[in-house]
C-alpha cells in the first residue's frame, strides 16, 4: 500500500499530512513531541489531501468548527474511545482530563485519558488541544504549548467575535 504525504503551511507551522490515499492517518507538527517528518519511501502528492487542506484552511480562516474527513485511527480500543470523545468537545471550549474521563464513563482514568490524548495521531482535526489541566493550565501538547495556546485562543476569539456580531 502506498503512503502519501504533503506539508501544509499553517499559522502554527508546517504540518505533515499522511494518508493511504483515502484516509488521513497522521498530522504531524514541525516541533514538540509530535514533530514528524516524512519517510523516504512515502510519495509526495497533494492530490489525496485536497479536502484536508480545504478544511484546514477553512478552520484557520475561522469558517469551520467541525472537521468531516475520513480518518484511519490506529490505536487501542481505549485510545479510540478517547479520540472519538475529543471530537465531542465543543469548539472554543476546553475540558479537563478529569471531565473527559467522566465523559467516557471512566471517572478515575484521567491519567490514562491524558496518555491517550498525547498519542492522538491527528491533532487539530481530533481536537486534543481542547483538553487542559484541572486547574486551567495548559499542559502537554504534541505541537508544543505555544501551538496549543494559539489554537485555544483562536477558537475562543472566533466565538467572542461571532457573539459580538449584531
Amino acid at each position: 500500500m502506498t503512503t502519501f504525504y504533503y506539508y501544509y503551511d499553517s499559522p502554527i507551522g508546517e504540518l505533515l499530512l499522511v494518508s493511504d490515499g483515502e484516509h488521513l492517518s497522521l498530522l504531524g507538527f514541525p516541533s514538540g513531541s509530535m514533530a514528524r517528518k516524512h519517510e523516504e519511501e512515502w510519495v509526495k502528492d497533494v492530490t489525496p489531501f485536497k479536502e484536508v487542506i480545504f478544511q484546514l484552511q477553512s478552520y484557520f480562516n475561522g469558517e469551520l468548527e467541525d472537521f468531516d474527513l475520513p480518518l484511519a485511527l490506529n490505536g487501542t480500543k481505549f485510545q479510540k474511545i478517547v479520540w472519538n470523545a475529543l471530537m465531542e468537545i465543543p469548539y472554543g471550549t476546553t475540558w479537563s482530563y478529569g471531565q473527559l474521563a467522566k465523559h467516557i464513563g471512566r471517572p478515575t482514568a484521567s491519567r490514562a485519558v491524558g496518555t491517550a490524548n498525547r498519542t492522538n495521531p491527528i491533532p487539530i482535526i481530533i481536537p486534543c488541544h481542547r483538553v487542559i489541566g484541572a486547574n486551567g493550565t495548559l499542559t502537554g501538547f504534541g505541537g508544543g504549548i505555544e501551538a496549543k495556546e494559539y489554537l485555544i485562543k483562536f477558537e475562543r476569539n472566533k466565538i467572542k467575535s461571532s457573539l459580538n456580531v449584531s
